[in-house]
């Protein structure tokens, strides 16, 4: 989808969705009337209790102490506080039969208050301002070419640069765990990190990542990285790393993915380990493809897996949350219009789709930064995987986004099948381990609580605080954020949440724990018998390194 195109197809849907908001509340007009009548309301108090300042603002854009003290400053910003709540609370409000509609609206209007947010704005920003007086403007000089270089780096399409990219270095200080490329194939390249300890489990943890993002989300720098964490617990991991597609790889199927990914992976453990019993973990869609090969091999009565680990993660897509603004029929059909003509998805699309659900910390706060305060950005190991865009195959894509997001059918007993075999997630009945996160913005963690429930399985769920990534890479040194737990077995995430008990720290202590009781004994290294395998060539391996521009 070229940059126009997507621009012009945006605009197009929004108007289609502005119109259907605007007959629901020309049917009803009373609604409409009574929220602007609150609205006005609430402004006349704002007016009249101008000088009460006893509620400090927990918006990180307003933490300059002038937008408190300064009468105007902090007017402009209760008014566009109060603004946003009201519009929030109009759109999220609206009968449930236009309820979809309503989540396209209310996503646009969020977008567009976040972008007029005072802060924004070099005139009325504090921060700016003094950092203007005290620069002479060269700070705003700076903030230009800034802008130009991201301008000329994107190709006349403005990409705002969130991180130092020069600071990081694969295999180096990120993606850095010592291991070896022991195999690989069209799709994928097989990791085995270097044992670090005298003893380690008997069955080995193969962890599939997600597709639409590089695996070292999982292996980032030495102090957070989940790989080094678990080999220095005793663990033999070994991680896929999927390729990242180019038009070479227009015919691959979402099937493809299964047979020449995880399974694949594990006939390799084996052979080396000598082992029949394997732990699997999978994050996000490698959860969801690690649900369908879960499924698979109860049709074929294969128990090689002993545990499975779901980090958030989909099965059942009845609420897909904020992504679901972008799933609807004309918007699939325009994506694989644009799929056919690569013959994959270019991965700055999916980067700039969830840089929106996001937009104030990872757009906003970089434009503030690096084009009014003229500042460098600084290096952050988290946003510069997250630049770090995947291609994803034209047909694998649009499977997914049908099959998954609009229709569903994973949550339907052999409505998918996998090489002409039913997939039912209802005979998946090995341990699993549910970990979900509070403000996950891309698995809405009551959806991954619900998700749960399709499987027979002995299930602990797990519910961490923060978001999508930072909630789940928590390393314990850090002793931040917390989980809650609830032995109880209930149906509703409500009643799961209203009764848990909450845990300070990190998630990844009580996830140990549990994985040790499927990970066998603990054998010193002399006593163990691996196969050789023909090493390819040093961790991260060439396929985490094939970087889009």
């Amino acid at each position: 989808m070229e940059y126009n195109e997507q621009i012009h197809f945006t605009i197009n849907h929004l108007i289609e969705t502005w119109s259907s908001i605007t007959r629901y509340f020309s049917q009803n007009p009373e609604y409409l009337v009574n929220s602007q009548i609150s609205y006005c309301q609430d402004y006349q108090r704002l007016c009249k209790n101008l000088s009460d300042r006893s509620q400090e603002s927990t918006d990180k854009r307003f933490q300059h102490n002038e937008w408190q003290t300064n009468t105007l400053l902090h007017f402009i910003k209760q008014s566009y506080l109060l603004l946003s709540q009201h519009i929030d609370n109009l759109i999220k409000n609206i009968e449930p039969h236009d309820e979809k509609m309503a989540k396209k609206l209310r996503f646009y209007c969020r977008q567009w208050m976040d972008a007029v947010a005072p802060s924004n704005f070099a005139n009325i920003n504090p921060d700016i301002l003094s950092k203007s007086f005290e620069s002479n403007g060269t700070n705003l000089l700076n903030g230009l070419k800034h802008f130009l270089e991201d301008l000329e780096q994107g190709k006349g399409q403005l990409n705002i640069k969130m991180t130092d990219f020069d600071m990081f270095e694969l295999g180096e200080n990120i993606a850095c765990t010592p291991g070896k490329i022991i195999y690989q194939n069209d799709l994928m390249q097989l990791i085995q990190y270097t044992a670090t300890t005298e003893e380690i489990y008997q069955h080995p943890l193969l962890i599939i990542p997600p597709w639409i993002n590089k695996y070292y989300i999982l292996d980032l720098q030495q102090e957070n990285s989940l790989v080094k964490w678990l080999v220095d617990q005793g663990f033999t991991v070994f991680m896929i790393s999927w390729v990242n597609p180019t038009n070479h790889h227009k015919e691959k199927q979402f099937s493809d993915y299964l047979f020449d990914g995880p399974l694949s992976a594990l006939k390799i453990i084996k052979k080396i380990i000598g082992e029949e019993k394997i732990n699997v973990l999978g994050y996000c869609v490698g959860g969801t493809l690690l649900g369908c090969m879960l499924a698979y091999l109860s049709e074929k009565s294969n128990s090689s897996i002993v545990s499975a680990t779901f980090l958030t993660t989909l099965l059942d897509f009845s609420d897909p949350g904020e992504l679901g603004v972008f799933i609807d029929e004309e918007q699939i059909s325009m994506l694989e219009k644009h799929m056919k003509s690569k013959g994959y998805l270019d991965g700055r699309i999916m980067a700039s789709v969830f840089n929106a659900l996001r937009a104030n910390d990872l757009i906003w706060s970089s434009f503030v930064n690096n084009y009014l305060k003229g500042d460098k950005p600084k290096p952050f190991d988290l946003l510069y995987w997250n630049a770090d865009s995947t291609n994803i195959p034209e047909k694998v894509h649009s499977f997914y986004l049908r099959n998954m997001y609009l229709n569903n059918d994973l949550s339907k007993p052999g409505k998918i099948k996998m090489a002409d075999m039913p997939l039912d997630l209802s005979k998946i009945t090995l341990p699993c381990y549910f970990l979900a996160t509070q403000d996950d913005h891309i698995v809405p963690w009551k959806t991954s609580y619900k998700s749960k429930q399709c499987l027979n399985s002995p299930v602990k769920f797990v519910l961490a605080s923060s978001g999508h990534v930072a909630g789940v890479i928590n390393p314990p040194h850090k002793k931040k954020y917390g989980y809650w737990t609830n032995p109880n077995k209930l149906k509703n995430p409500d009643n799961f949440l209203k009764k848990a008990t909450f845990h300070q720290g990190s998630w990844w202590n009580d996830w140990v724990e549990w994985l040790k009781k499927y990970s066998g004994k603990l054998l010193s290294m002399n006593h163990l018998n691996h196969n050789v395998q023909k090493i390819i060539e040093n961790a991260p391996g060439s396929y985490v390194k094939d970087r889009l521009n």
